[in-house]
């Protein structure tokens, strides 16, 4: 278990990212249009895993908006949002803020992704949903960077995820 706080309050969750080396846990979340999507959709690509509580909170939507932006001339990499918004929710989102050049899923249909990433949250008033985080992984889908964001309520490191993700 990991501990983060919430403004200020401890909270835990159900584990530990995933150790750098290491190859991803698979997943099946759900994207826009309902259907199920897998890591290994996203094969031969380097990929940041930015894993958020909800879009309809401030520093979630900083998260999206950046990363959208950082990659928006790089379609060698691709980042992939992961919230417990509804797709719907996600897809209005992107349509308003105008995020096209990140991969929204959902984890409606189960915790799994935030269980096998050591980041569903156990306690408090966000219990049952991600805690912050960003994974980075090359190509062939093997962890070289992460980091679990301590409070809840701050955003990542966006220069180190992003040196990683684009190998600069």
């Amino acid at each position: 278990m990991a501990k983060v706080t919430l403004r200020g309050n401890s909270i835990t969750t159900n584990g530990e990212l995933p150790k750098k080396g290491s190859v991803a846990p698979d997943f099946q979340l759900v994207d826009k249009d309902l259907s199920n999507r897998t890591l290994k959709e996203f094969a031969g690509k380097p990929k940041l895993l930015s894993i958020v509580p909800s879009l309809d909170t401030s520093v979630c939507s900083t998260m999206a908006k950046k990363f959208n932006e950082a990659i928006k001339n790089h379609p060698e990499v691709v980042v992939i949002l992961v919230s417990a918004d509804l797709p719907f929710a996600q897809n209005r989102f992107c349509s308003h803020e105008n995020v096209q050049n990140i991969v929204t899923l959902s984890m409606m249909r189960s915790k799994d992704f935030a269980k096998d990433y050591g980041v569903l949250i156990q306690d408090g008033p966000l219990a049952g949903i991600c805690a912050r985080a960003v994974v980075v992984l090359d190509k062939d889908n093997k962890v070289v960077y992460t980091q679990l964001v301590p409070e809840i309520t701050t955003e990542p490191d966006y220069e180190t995820a992003l040196k990683f993700l684009l190998g600069k």
